[in-house]
């Protein structure tokens, strides 16, 4: 199984990149927020280490933002307890399509966290600062504090540029994002 990794930085299409391979996709935020509709679990030992901030069942990503917006220390609380979530849900995805060629991962801290295994494909989704800017300002939930935030705790776009096997510049047209997966994964399965 070929495991390719989307990298970048917040807002620069990484999720939109990542299924324009047509192969199945690991998203990481997808399940972040699943976790926080469905998991009791995860909202009782939220509510335990921030019970100022995480009020009631189904979690709010709003009562999130501001537990990470009051103190830096929240987010590393926050982080504590989802991960290990994610990483037990991915591992049942790498399970239910270990028959498959290739999977996507599209998790936003994956180099930070060690997720990543030394064979998987890093891919580096290069995008304008100016394009990356007008798509998070057109998120619902758009906050330019939480990024800043999460920005901090991600490694520098240079370190992930320079880890990464492939770049593919993404400016949000279609075409144009599209053209470039189809030619990276031609190389792909050529060095496979």
């Amino acid at each position: 199984m070929i495991r390719i990794a989307v990298v970048g930085d917040i807002g620069s299409g990484k999720s939109y990149v990542a299924k324009l391979f047509g192969h199945p996709v690991f998203n990481a935020d997808v399940e972040v927020s699943k976790i926080y509709k469905k998991s009791k679990t995860c909202y009782k030992k939220l509510k335990k280490k921030l019970p100022n901030y995480i009020i009631s069942f189904p979690i709010r990503k709003k009562e999130i933002a501001e537990a990470i917006l009051s103190n830096k220390n929240n987010l590393k609380k926050i982080i504590k307890i989802i991960h290990p979530e994610i990483r037990s849900k991915m591992k049942k995805f790498l399970n239910k399509n270990k028959n498959k060629k290739i999977v996507i991962l599209d998790i936003p801290l994956l180099l930070e966290n060690k997720i990543n295994k030394k064979n998987d494909i890093l891919i580096y989704i290069d995008s304008s600062k100016k394009g990356i800017k007008k798509r998070l300002k057109e998120r619902i939930n758009y906050n330019p504090n939480i990024v800043k935030k999460l920005r901090k705790i991600q490694l520098p776009l240079e370190i992930k540029k320079k880890r990464s096997n492939y770049t593919i510049k993404n400016n949000f047209r279609r075409n144009f994002a599209k053209k470039n997966v189809k030619i990276v994964l031609k190389k792909i399965l050529i060095n496979a």
